[in-house]
């Protein structure tokens, strides 16, 4: 809920924030832990990253989900790569060897590059699964064979990268570009979906970021070192952790990946917008099915307008509920008026016309409603002539997310069959709308609702035409 939004971000702002302290604070201070104990440390890991792996490669396979596939390969390499850092610390199974220092390092450089590529669109088909799995494999077997040419002859591979070398501060370099992206990612799906879990991968993916200064910038006998490796398995859990609870629930988890859409906060409101937003619904479609399918409509062609004019995610959000509960206020409306087969008389209109009003207070008495929200309900019969109701507001009192509705509400209104009138046309509809704008509607959102319906039209939906 909007009100939880602001204390959320700040407490993931503070987690977020406790590993760099750390390292910046105690880093530097000089320690001595023999090596059983980044032995058992690293085991700890890489047994994680290792559950996480295979829950999210399984799961993916038996979906045909190849995004999911993709992200356990990452989790599976990392847990290769953390097995043969461990296995290969010097004094315990074998002596001083180049592949512990070219393991920890490349744990998570190369894990983040591989769950970055979770973006490209060729991996949202299900034929993408199989050629995955393989490279999974074989990059598993390159890693194992590492670590044979390690037990085999330990100065087989040469100690890079050392503690802030060139090589080091690249591969530092190249790991944060890769988990900021996803981690930028991540937080727009936050902002979308105000779910909890989606701000954990957020810190988890900023905790793996803060491990890369650790384990590639400060030696074996710096406090930041030992740090790192701890933020590195707590990093891996925040992550995986909640990327395997939305696979066990069946969802696709869209943080890494980052390409959730405006539209499909309104499909599946229950699960991004809450179960308040899902028991309003209901309620309205048991007063009037007809009002509760309209907006959903309005609601999906508002964030669809809205992604068209750029607008970022926080507004996109409330598009969605705005959208999905911009007519909540005809619960309070008498059945007898709202389901009336025919045109209203004067009275009953008027009656009609305080569902924009009645909608903003039921919704502030619920709570939970931020302003942008309320104000969508309440304003979105508003006209830029000042035509509209409740409040007659002008051009410049109208903010742009109004506008957007206000055109959405009325192409839909045209588009849909009542007792009273037929459906108008497509074409009808929109040149209502073209004749009206810059009088009473804004002629920008005319003309994104217009290539929104117009790319719908070209790809053969019949919701469209």
């Amino acid at each position: 809920m909007t009100d939880r939004l602001v204390p959320r971000l700040a407490l993931a702002a503070f987690v977020a924030c406790v590993p760099p302290a750390l390292l910046h604070f105690v880093g530097h201070n000089k320690v001595y832990f023999g090596g059983w104990i980044h032995f058992g440390a690293v085991a700890v890991g890489a047994t994680m990253a290792t559950i996480s792996a295979i829950a999210l490669t399984v799961a993916g396979a038996r979906r045909g989900d190849a995004r999911a596939v993709l992200v356990g390969g990452a989790f599976s390499v990392m847990a290769a790569l953390l097995v043969l850092h461990g296995l290969t610390t010097p004094g315990v199974l074998i002596g001083m060897n180049g592949v512990v220092a070219f393991a920890g390092g490349a744990t998570l450089p190369v894990g983040g590059a591989i769950l970055a590529l979770s973006v490209l669109p060729v991996l949202r088909r299900p034929e993408s699964v199989r050629p995955l799995i393989v490279l999974i494999v074989v990059s598993i077997a390159l890693i194992a064979a590492l670590g044979v040419a390690a037990v085999v002859d330990p100065h087989l591979v040469p100690n890079v990268p050392e503690p802030a070398s060139p090589l080091a501060w690249a591969a530092l370099l190249v790991g944060l570009v890769f988990f900021a992206a996803l981690a930028v990612r991540a937080f727009r799906t936050y902002l979308l979906t105000h779910r909890a879990l989606d701000l954990v991968v957020v810190v988890g993916l900023l905790w793996l970021a803060s491990a890369l200064v650790g384990t590639l910038l400060l030696g074996y006998w710096d406090l930041g070192w030992w740090l790192g490796h701890a933020f590195e398995i707590a990093g891996i859990a925040l992550v995986g952790i909640p990327v395997a609870i939305d696979l066990a629930r069946t969802a696709p988890s869209r943080p890494l990946v980052g390409d959730l859409r405006g539209a499909e906060l309104v499909e599946a409101e229950e699960a991004y917008l809450g179960s308040q937003v899902r028991s309003l619904m209901l309620a309205l479609a048991h007063k009037d099915e007809y009002t509760e399918e309209h907006t959903r409509r309005v609601a999906l062609r508002a964030v669809q307008v809205g992604e068209e004019l750029g607008l970022p995610s926080t507004r996109l959000r409330s598009l969605a509920v705005g959208g999905l509960l911009h007519d909540i206020g005809k619960l309070r409306c008498p059945d007898e008026i709202l389901k009336k087969p025919g045109p209203l008389t004067d009275a009953e209109y008027a009656v009609v016309r305080e569902h924009a009003e009645a909608g903003r207070k039921l919704l502030k008495e619920l709570g939970g409603f931020g302003e942008p929200v309320l104000r969508l309900v309440r304003s979105h019969h508003e006209r830029l002539d000042g035509s509209g109701y409740p409040e007659g507001l002008d051009e410049q009192q109208i903010d742009l997310d109004t506008r957007i509705m206000a055109v959405c509400d009325v192409y839909d209104a045209l588009r849909s069959t009542r007792v009273y009138r037929e459906a108008w046309s497509h074409e009808r509809a929109m040149a209502l709308l073209r004749s009206s704008a810059e009088t009473e509607f804004d002629s920008r959102c005319v003309d994104a609702l217009e290539r929104v319906l117009g790319d719908e039209s070209s790809v053969g939906l019949a919701v469209a035409v």
